[in-house]
């Protein structure tokens, strides 16, 4: 198991877990997780990144599990998470600039991170999103236009009303989490499970969750403890800061992201082409991050390292390795 400590990193406490040389004697890599998860995600990377000789440390973003849980929306703008990574490079590498690794939200929050500080961070790697630059608009603005607009239901929208997406995950974690991450894995079945009208619930229509050797029952239990003792509110406050995200972003338009990048994706994984907007999303990322190296699994969906972690673990290492 890991080293778990408290780490403030200016205004907030982040729960870290940590393996590895002490920080400072190796290169720091962080890695940062997605919804509805926790440092656990990373549970099968931690491990081998600091056998590699780096400091591997996964923390619980703010709002999650043993992490400090500020009670505003605005507290959970990709500004203020950024803020966190730098606050926690400063306090574990002030001498170093780090390497990132972010998977589904933590992507966009690592990539971002390394767009808006370039001197901190050494390399950045993505899993699940790709990076598509500064956005243009809100992305609010893109799915309603495309999905609310049109009487269809859009996860994100579904999310914008605080306490309603609250009650429905807070009735029982568990189930939540087991439909949420079966229903966008690589073993569901195929099939337009999303497709439902403006109005229904999340888990509404979705496939009843089958056992999969990625997701056990012992994991289940810690994903359930997590999200019973911390709530749902902050992790979904994330969702609810696209035109906060957007103005903070907007002076970066026509920037390049200009560090060694690394994306990983999954054929079946929706993230990885944005909802179907990008046929190939490595092709994509390179007109803003021209070092990026980029690979799409086979089969994989959406829980990238977790339903593949030999593959994933493969890749991330020899990059590392490059670096």
């Amino acid at each position: 198991m890991p080293q778990f400590l408290m780490i403030d990193v200016g205004g907030v406490r982040l729960r870290c877990a940590i393996e590895g040389p002490t920080a400072g004697d190796a290169p720091l890599v962080i890695m940062v997780h997605g919804f509805p998860e926790s440092w656990y995600s990373w549970r099968h990377q931690l491990g081998p990144v600091a056998k590699a000789g780096f400091t591997a440390c996964a923390i619980d973003v703010r709002g999650y599990g043993g992490s400090d849980k500020p009670p505003r929306v605005e507290n959970y703008t990709l500004e203020a998470i950024a803020g966190d990574l730098i606050g926690l490079a400063d306090f574990l590498s002030p001498d170093q600039p780090v390497v990132l690794i972010g998977h589904d939200w933590g992507a966009p929050i690592v990539w971002n991170t390394a767009f808006t500080n370039p001197g901190r961070v050494r390399a950045v790697a993505g899993l699940s999103v790709p990076f598509s630059g500064a956005p243009q608009r809100p992305f609010t603005e893109v799915f309603r236009e495309h999905f609310t607009s049109q009487g269809r239901f859009f996860y994100q929208e579904y999310f914008q009303q605080p306490g309603v997406a609250e009650a429905e995950a807070e009735a029982d974690p568990r189930r939540f989490v087991e439909t949420m991450m079966y229903s966008i894995s690589g073993d569901v079945p195929p099939g337009d499970y999303w497709n439902k009208p403006a109005g229904a619930t999340f888990l509404q229509d979705l496939p009843q969750p089958q056992p999969v050797p990625w997701l056990t029952s012992e994991d289940l239990d810690y994903y359930e403890a997590e999200f019973k003792a911390s709530g749902f509110r902050g992790p979904l406050n994330r969702y609810r800061n696209h035109e906060r995200d957007y103005e903070w972003l907007k002076p970066m338009q026509g920037k390049q992201l200009e560090q060694p990048c690394l994306f990983i994706g999954g054929t079946r994984d929706p993230a990885t082409t944005l909802f179907g907007a990008v046929a190939d999303p490595v092709a994509m990322m390179r007109m803003f991050a021209p070092k990026v190296e980029g690979h799409v699994l086979a089969g994989v969906g959406h829980w990238t390292q977790q339903e593949r972690p030999n593959e994933v673990n493969t890749l991330l290492l020899d990059w590392l390795e490059r670096l």
